[in-house]
C-alpha cells in the first residue's frame, strides 16, 4: 500500500493536481508493481516564495520544485526498481511541472511491515495471512 505525498511549488491547479495524481499512481503501479486500489496520493501546493534552496526562494531562483515522498513496505522492491522509479518520477514531474530546480527530489521510504498498516492491520499480518 503506497502512501504518496507530492508537494509542488506554485498556486493550486485542480487540472494539474488530477493529472499528477493519475500519473504518479500509474507510474507506481507500473514500476513498483503496487496495486491501484491500495495507492493513495495527496497533492499539495506551496508558494514559491515560501520554498527556499540555499537561502533563496524559488521565486528568486526563477524555478519550480517538487518533493515526492512514497512510502512502501520494506523488502517489497529491489534497489534497481526503486532507482528506476526515482529516475522515472523525477523525469515525469519535471516534464509536467517544468523549469524545476535540480534539488527537487524523490524519496522512497521503506517502512517496516510491522510498523505500516491500512485498515488497522499491519502489512506483516497481511503477508502471513494472505494465503489463508
Amino acid at each position: 500500500m503506497p502512501g504518496i505525498t507530492l508537494t509542488i511549488s506554485g498556486k493550486a491547479d485542480q487540472a494539474l493536481t488530477n493529472r499528477l495524481a493519475r500519473e504518479i499512481i500509474d507510474l507506481t503501479s507500473r514500476v513498483l508493481k503496487k496495486p491501484h486500489d491500495r495507492t493513495w496520493v495527496i497533492v499539495r501546493f506551496e508558494p514559491g516564495e515560501n520554498w527556499f534552496i540555499d537561502g533563496r526562494s524559488l521565486v528568486e531562483h526563477g524555478k519550480n520544485a517538487f518533493r515526492l515522498w512514497v512510502t512502501i513496505t520494506d523488502e517489497t522492491n529491489s534497489k534497481v526498481e526503486k532507482a528506476e522509479y526515482q529516475k522515472a518520477a523525477f523525469e515525469l514531474l519535471s516534464d509536467l511541472i517544468g523549469n524545476v530546480h535540480p534539488i527537487s527530489n524523490v524519496y522512497v521510504i521503506d517502512a517496516r511491515a510491522t510498523a505500516y498498516s491500512y485498515g488497522g492491520v499491519t502489512q506483516e499480518y497481511n503477508f502471513h495471512h494472505a494465503a489463508a
